[in-house]
């Protein structure tokens, strides 16, 4: 079945790159093409949140890459993702790509195999690297630190769909807590501590800023690891009582912590008999360790929580 429909993907010709990473990058002209046998470095499955970091990185660097959405727009693909669907009629439309991003979560067995399976069927003329984003959620609290090759919980049905995929010879970059643009963590205290009760409970947090998203897959893609599992964090980990106490509950708009939660964090602190903040990985029962990730492709976090 020939490839007919029209596909938006965006050439970067020429470009005014940003001398930092968090600069407004002036594209002076980027062509679409409506040729669907077109050929990017990169296709984007679920253009959403982290895109908004990536796509300014891509045409910085003049990569050529398409994107899509469940219902597209004059610059993303119409594509929904049916994981039990053995129609190939979908993938007719995705150009052929160096690299495939899946930035929505794929759930149980099954919907990784036939992805990847219907893509390359529908795209012969190439051989594409699949990368799955993930969660660091899938190893659980109270789990001591953990790294990239601690055995995640089996149970969730992400990790199903991610051992599927890398036994297809995939790799997934496991997430930590996102943030960056429109997502502010000084918002996320007066939710998470709403009450003394609800940050007695909260420990540790671990943080990636989107900009450093966007290299590490930029990374991953360059010097791709078929077959292996990532986790990416700032290297930094956060304690939830430190961020109440120093921030309070009025979100980024403060001008200085307000609200009860610097309050409620110091009598936890009396308490529980703790001396100081943050509180050690080890008191709080969980930390992430995604030091390999930054020693084996050579980069460093830019951007830590200041706070």
């Amino acid at each position: 079945m020939p490839k007919s429909t029209s596909v938006p993907v965006k050439k970067v010709q020429k470009v005014a790159k940003a001398s930092k990473p968090d600069e407004t990058v002036q594209v002076q002209k980027i062509v679409k093409t409506s040729n669907p046998d077109e050929i990017v470095q990169v296709l984007i499955l679920g253009a959403g949140w982290t895109s908004t970091f990536l796509i300014p990185l891509l045409e910085a660097e003049s990569i050529p890459y398409a994107a899509t959405k469940r219902a597209g727009s004059e610059t993303t693909i119409p594509f929904l993702f049916n994981p039990a669907s053995t129609d190939a009629t979908p993938y007719f439309r995705l150009p052929s790509a160096s690299s495939v991003l899946i930035t929505f979560p794929i759930k149980g067995i099954g919907g990784s195999r036939n992805l990847i399976t219907l893509y390359n069927q529908t795209h012969p003329d190439i051989r594409a690297n699949f990368i799955q984003l993930g969660s660091s959620s899938i190893w659980p609290e109270k789990t001591g630190f953990a790294n990239r090759h601690t055995p995640p919980d089996g149970t969730i049905p992400r990790v199903m769909a991610e051992k599927e995929l890398l036994s297809l010879g995939g790799a997934v970059l496991n997430l930590s807590g996102l943030w960056g643009g429109i997502r502010n963590p000084k918002n996320w205290i007066a939710r998470v501590g709403s009450t003394k009760e609800a940050l007695a409970t909260k420990n540790s947090l671990h943080l990636v800023h989107g900009i450093d998203v966007s290299y590490a897959i930029l990374a991953l893609m360059r010097g791709f690891t078929p077959g292996e599992r990532w986790l990416l964090t700032d290297l930094r980990v956060y304690d939830w009582w430190d961020l109440a106490n120093a921030w309070g509950g009025g979100g980024e708009k403060a001008t200085s912590s307000s609200g009860p939660q610097p309050k409620w964090a110091l009598e936890l602190m009396v308490e529980r008999g703790v001396r100081s903040l943050p509180r050690s990985a080890e008191l709080m029962g969980r930390g992430l360790d995604s030091t390999e990730f930054w020693t084996h492709f050579g980069l460093l976090p830019s951007r830590p929580l200041n706070f």
